[in-house]
């Protein structure tokens, strides 16, 4: 998904994607890195976001993990995700985020604070002495619980609470 297109705009169309009753799973690839672009595309259901500077097999290779279910952003849009939760800084959601974690489970919250970690199913499962399947039970249960539409909103809001 690019940002700019005729019609309407990435966001909105990613937006719209992921309303949508089994949506796919979207990578964001365009020029624009800038904070706002970078969240709204993530807070909008994006797996990934990258830049067109992006060589081809790393593109491929990003679709590839988000096809499996996980997430994939530039190393500069993960810059810029550290930036802005550095400091003491947690955003506006922080409130919402320490009430979700506080409503987990124990074994979902170390689920959830492994997800973002940036970890995989194979890794969580491996560190937590889970099988896969229940890793991904555990993940399927925190999209549903804190009504997000992939991995990385997860990990935003592991990262809002403070547990990374």
């Amino acid at each position: 998904m690019d940002i700019r297109m005729p019609g309407v705009d990435g966001l909105t169309a990613t937006k719209q994607l992921q309303s949508r009753a089994n949506p796919p799973a979207v990578v964001v690839l365009t020029t624009f890195d800038a904070d706002e672009m970078v969240f709204s595309a993530l807070r909008n259901g994006a797996a990934g976001f990258l830049l067109k500077d992006t060589p081809p097999d790393e593109i491929v290779h990003a679709i590839q993990l988000v096809a499996d279910g996980e997430a994939m952003l530039s190393p500069t849009v993960t810059r810029q995700l550290l930036d802005h939760f550095s400091g003491g800084e947690k955003g506006r959601n922080a409130d919402r985020a320490v009430q979700a974690v506080a409503e987990m489970t124990a074994s979902d919250r170390e689920v959830a604070v492994a997800v973002g970690r940036g970890s995989s199913n194979q890794e969580i499962a491996d560190e937590l002495f889970m099988s896969v399947a229940t890793v991904k039970a555990h993940v399927t249960k925190l999209l549903n619980k804190l009504d997000a539409d992939n991995r990385v909103q997860i990990a935003l809001t592991v990262r809002d609470a403070g547990l990374t």
